[in-house]
Parts: C-alpha cells; sequence; structure tokens
C-alpha cells in the first residue's frame, strides 16, 4: 500500500515537471533547493528550541508563514487573498501579545530582585 502511494506520487511530480512552464530540469532543481532550505529552516527551528525556548519557535513559525505568503506576493506575483491578510495579522499579535508578555514579566522580575536585595541590605 505505502509502495502503490509512492509510486504515485512519483508519478505525479513527472506530470508537474512536464507541465513546468520554464524546464523539466529547473522544476526539479527548485523542487530539490525547497527541500534543502526547508531543512535549514526546521534545523534552525531546533536550534532555538535548544538555545531559547520551545514557544519562541512556536512564535518565530507562526509569524514566518504570513511573511512567507506576503514575500510570495511581491516576488512571485501571487494574488494577496483576505486569507492570507488574516493569517498575517493573527501571527503578528500573537507574536506582539508574547513580546509584551515577556516584556512584562522581565520588568516584574526585575522590581521583585531589586525589592529583595534592598530588603536583605
Amino acid at each position: 500500500m505505502f509502495a502503490g502511494a509512492f509510486v504515485s506520487a512519483l508519478q505525479a511530480i513527472a506530470r508537474e515537471a512536464r507541465a513546468f512552464e520554464l524546464q523539466e530540469a529547473q522544476y526539479y532543481t527548485v523542487l530539490v533547493w525547497s527541500a534543502i532550505l526547508w531543512q535549514f529552516f526546521f534545523l534552525g527551528n531546533v536550534g532555538v528550541i535548544f538555545c531559547v525556548h520551545t514557544l519562541f519557535t512556536g512564535i518565530l513559525m507562526a509569524a514566518f508563514i504570513p511573511v512567507m505568503e506576503v514575500l510570495g506576493v511581491v516576488f512571485l506575483h501571487e494574488k494577496f487573498s483576505s486569507e492570507k491578510g488574516v493569517a498575517l495579522v493573527l501571527s503578528l499579535w500573537g507574536l506582539a501579545s508574547y513580546s509584551y508578555a515577556e516584556y512584562t514579566e522581565a520588568h516584574t522580575n526585575k522590581k521583585k530582585v531589586a525589592l529583595s536585595e534592598a530588603q536583605t541590605s
């Protein structure tokens, strides 16, 4: 069953390559480089998880998706639909909410540390 699905996927890729506007070789080049760049992207996410926090990685991924949509509109002349606009606004809102929460938490922690140092002195 898995082999049949794999073969049909390869046949679909070959059909798409033949129907590609440019050349078939360029289609495969785009496909390979897309896979390589996605691997780097996810490797970077693992690095952020390891060095910072998993929540920050989720925020970054949520912010990068609409940014990619905007870049597709700018460079590839795709249509900017309302769904893309809503995704952009929601992820930027999430990033702003996360940033503000981290800022307020750090500010309160700094006040608590200063207060405890003043009490011990």
